[in-house]
C-alpha cells in the first residue's frame, strides 16, 4: 500500500492546478475527469505523489484540517516572492508573529512556506502535511498502517515518513476545535500488488477506528470514503491496476 494522492478542492481546478503545478514543478498528467486537475511530484526515481485538484462550488471555510508546508530554509523569502509571482497571496488565518510565511493558492487554500528545519531533510518541495488530529498518537497508527510510513524526527508530536526517509512528512497535530464540515484537503492510498487488497485496506482501516462516510457524495465511487478517528476525510483506491 502507499499513501498516493493529496486530493485538494477548488472552484476552478485548471486554474489553480497550472498553479501548484508551477509552485512545486510537478509532472502534468491526465485527469480521470476532465474537470479535474492531477500532477505528478517525483521525490527520487522511485518514490512520488499525485497532486489531484476538483471542482468545488464554495470558496474555502475557515479551518485547514490539512495543508501543505512548502519548504523555505534559506531561501525563504525568495521561495515567497517566487510563489506569489505565480498568484498566491499573503493571508492572516490568525498566526500570530510565527517564522513561517502562510499563503494562499488562487482559489484561497491556505499553505505555508516554512524557515529552516533540520527535519525538512530531503523532503523535496513539500516540507510537510500537517493533520489536525483528536488523538496524534492513535491516528498515526491508523495511517502508519495504510501507508506503510514509519515514524520519524518531525516538528509535530507525531510525525511519520516514507520508508525511505525522503519526501514530506505527515504530522500529526492536535486539533485546536473538532472537525466540523468536510475536509477541503485530504489523502488517498492505493493498494499495491503483494499487500492488502482493496477491501482488506478498508477492514483494517476499521479495525483501526476508521468509519465509513455515509455522505451521498462519498457513494458510488470505486474507492472507498472513510473518516479517521477524528473525522477527518480520506479515501482507500481501487486496486492497482483496476
Amino acid at each position: 500500500m502507499r499513501l498516493e494522492n493529496i486530493v485538494l478542492q477548488a472552484r476552478d481546478p485548471q486554474v489553480t492546478g497550472r498553479f501548484w503545478s508551477a509552485a512545486l514543478g510537478l509532472v502534468d498528467l491526465a485527469p480521470g475527469s476532465p474537470q479535474d486537475y492531477e500532477g505528478r511530484l517525483w521525490v527520487d526515481d522511485e518514490l512520488w505523489l499525485d497532486v489531484c485538484i476538483e471542482p468545488a462550488a464554495e470558496p474555502p471555510p475557515p479551518g485547514w484540517r490539512l495543508h501543505l508546508d512548502l519548504r523555505g530554509g534559506a531561501q525563504q523569502q525568495q521561495v515567497v516572492e517566487r510563489l506569489t509571482g505565480l498568484g498566491a497571496t499573503p493571508v492572516d488565518i490568525g498566526q500570530g508573529e510565527v517564522p513561517w510565511v502562510v499563503l494562499a493558492d488562487p482559489d484561497g487554500n491556505a499553505f505555508c512556506v516554512m524557515e529552516e528545519r533540520a527535519a525538512y531533510s530531503d523532503t523535496g518541495p513539500i516540507a510537510a502535511l500537517p493533520l489536525d488530529s483528536a488523538d496524534p498518537q492513535r491516528e498515526a497508527e491508523l495511517y502508519a498502517a495504510l501507508t506503510g510510513w514509519v515514524p520519524a524526527p518531525g516538528v509535530g508530536p507525531v510525525t511519520l515518513r516514507h520508508p525511505s526517509l525522503r519526501g514530506p512528512l505527515l504530522e500529526l497535530c492536535p486539533e485546536p476545535e473538532p472537525k466540523a464540515r468536510q475536509n477541503r484537503t485530504h489523502l488517498d492510498v492505493r493498494p499495491t500488488p503483494g499487500g492488502p487488497d482493496q477491501r482488506a485496506l478498508v477492514d483494517l482501516a476499521l479495525s483501526l477506528g476508521a468509519t465509513l462516510a455515509t455522505d451521498d457524495w462519498a457513494k458510488g465511487h470505486p474507492w472507498v470514503v472513510m473518516h479517521d478517528l477524528s473525522g477527518n476525510e480520506f479515501c482507500v483506491l481501487a486496486d492497482a491496476g483496476d
